[in-house]
């Protein structure tokens, strides 16, 4: 870490604390040089993984584009802003934690639908019929279809 004061580039920490909500380190330096004390902070930096195109172009992830293919999806739903954020969040953290630099547009669009089947079926069933190009009625039957199965029960033992 260069000396603000005299460029040196020979500083000592002298002190060391974590902020209160744990996400950055304040450290007290001084210059080996000039003796000048000063205060640096340490922050993790993520970057969002790039979101590769089908036609391979590339480009940052953006959340708000998330935001608009869920309103769009939801519109006259009765769906909590809340719950939307909520979603956009996990997926937010699902291509985060893919760990890799780019992810496929695939990907994120499959996490949307698995947070829209959550969410509201009619929702879910809009978005797939444009995510899928769903070309006639067959492919909306089918969707309503998958919607339609019950919910997989667990088996429970009954103790007598």
């Amino acid at each position: 870490m260069k000396c603000p004061f005299c460029k040196g580039s020979e500083t000592q920490v002298v002190d060391s604390r974590v902020s209160e909500d744990g996400d950055s380190i304040r450290r007290r330096r001084r210059c080996l040089s000039c003796d000048k004390r000063f205060t640096t902070y340490e922050t993790v930096e993520l970057r969002m993984p790039q979101v590769v195109k089908g036609n391979d172009s590339r480009e940052p992830f953006d959340p708000e584009k998330l935001r608009i293919g869920f309103t769009r999806a939801l519109h006259k739903r009765p769906v909590s802003t809340e719950a939307v954020d909520q979603a956009i969040h996990r997926i937010a953290q699902k291509a985060l934690s893919y760990g890799e630099r780019e992810i496929p547009s695939r990907a994120i669009g499959e996490m949307v639908m698995r947070e829209l089947y959550r969410l509201d079926k009619v929702a879910y069933i809009r978005f797939a019929s444009v995510y899928r190009s769903f070309e006639d009625v067959a492919d909306f039957q089918e969707a309503i279809a998958e919607v339609q199965k019950p919910p997989r029960r667990r088996k429970s033992r009954k103790t007598s």
